[in-house]
């Protein structure tokens, strides 16, 4: 059972649905080790479950574990606003990719 867990509610290929899937996955790839399952969920194709999660607004990126359950509305094009909301970096923490005692890896700000 993986550690963490998402579902991406797009709606068709737009052209919002298709950057948030290419912003999720990217950010993915800088963590190779990171247990993880994604789960993308076209709310046109599936409507009953954009229902049964109540989501009202596309593209929505719901951590599903660990509890409590987040969610994030559009794009992910902001990757350190991604991985605050999601718990996977904190505001003292390198960037995702990073090493901790390489130089400029705190937050630009």
């Amino acid at each position: 059972m993986p550690t963490l867990a998402f579902e991406l509610f797009v709606m068709g290929r737009t052209r919002q649905s298709l950057a948030a899937i290419r912003n999720l996955r990217a950010y993915f790839a800088e963590f190779p080790d990171l247990d993880y399952e994604l789960t993308i969920v076209d709310v046109l194709e599936q409507p009953d479950r954009a229902e049964e999660s109540r989501i009202l607004a596309t593209p929505t990126l719901v951590r599903l574990m660990p509890l409590p359950s987040l969610r994030i509305i559009g794009d992910l094009s902001e990757k350190e606003i991604v991985w605050q909301t999601i718990g996977l970096l904190s505001d003292d923490s390198a960037r995702p990719g990073s090493h901790p005692n390489d130089e400029g890896s705190s937050h630009d700000r």
